[in-house]
């Protein structure tokens, strides 16, 4: 079963919607409707296999990497490299851009197989069509419009980035620092499991093991994102008693404070 675009519940509505969520009017509403078109929806269009948002989501990726860039150079002048590489990261990831996506509104306009766009189903279908939707606006209005309306979402705090500036989301940094500290050694493993709302889909299992001991797992549409949810769940492991026994055992020298 498909979600449809809305642009079929009235004429004008959906068109005033994704104007409302531009802040201005679209050239080519085509290349819109392509923007928010997921490849599940293609069952209907077999001959048809590029009739999909992927080649706008490649673009957009790399417009939207620009775009961020250029705003928080001039909005932190007194951030370092490594801070600015930190905070573009966390302005464009996926999970930042699913919520994003929710928050304008544009969920309800994306085509999908319904069951892919259920929270469960996490397989970042918005944050794709969001970073379309920057490669829709390039190509239909130009560089300019994309600073223009990524800028507007962050002054509106709909993109709120002095939040993001002082959010510690990586937790596999954090955690890679913390072995370097200990100077212990770890292992992350990962494995193929079928996912639990998408027959024929897989997810990424991710298992850490410290000098042999499984401190955490994580499950994932990719193996970085299961990596950050294994390693995030191993910073909370770690500061058990248990564990530090445990390591203590294999690395008596090995302080675990």
């Amino acid at each position: 079963m498909l979600t449809r675009i809305r642009f079929a519940l009235k004429k004008e509505e959906p068109y005033s919607h994704l104007k409302k969520i531009l802040g201005f009017a679209p050239h080519n509403i085509e290349i819109y409707q392509l923007a928010l078109r997921h490849r599940s929806s293609n069952s209907d269009r077999p001959k048809d296999k590029l009739y999909n948002n992927e080649r706008l989501e490649f673009l957009g990726d790399s417009i939207l990497s620009a775009v961020v860039s250029d705003i928080i150079y001039h909005a932190f002048p007194n951030q370092r490299e490594g801070e600015l590489t930190t905070l573009r990261s966390k302005m464009v990831q996926r999970e930042t851009l699913d919520k994003l996506a929710i928050t304008i509104g544009l969920q309800p306009l994306i085509m999908s197989n319904s069951k892919l766009n259920l929270p469960e189903a996490n397989g970042h279908i918005n944050g794709n069509a969001f970073e379309a939707l920057i490669g829709a606006i390039y190509l239909d209005r130009g560089y300019t419009k994309c600073q223009e309306f990524l800028q507007r979402l962050i002054t509106s705090k709909q993109l709120d980035m002095e939040r993001l500036s002082q959010a510690d989301v990586n937790f596999k940094s954090k955690f890679i620092e913390w072995t370097q500290r200990r100077r212990v050694t770890y292992q992350i493993s990962h494995t193929q499991v079928d996912h639990p709302h998408i027959i024929g889909a897989k997810n990424f299992c991710a298992t850490l093991t410290v000098e042999g001991i499984v401190v955490g797992q994580g499950i994932g549409r990719s193996k970085k994102e299961a990596d950050q949810k294994a390693c995030k769940t191993a910073l909370s492991n770690i500061k058990r008693k248990s564990f530090k026994v445990q390591l203590n055992q294999i690395k008596p020298d090995v302080s675990t404070l």
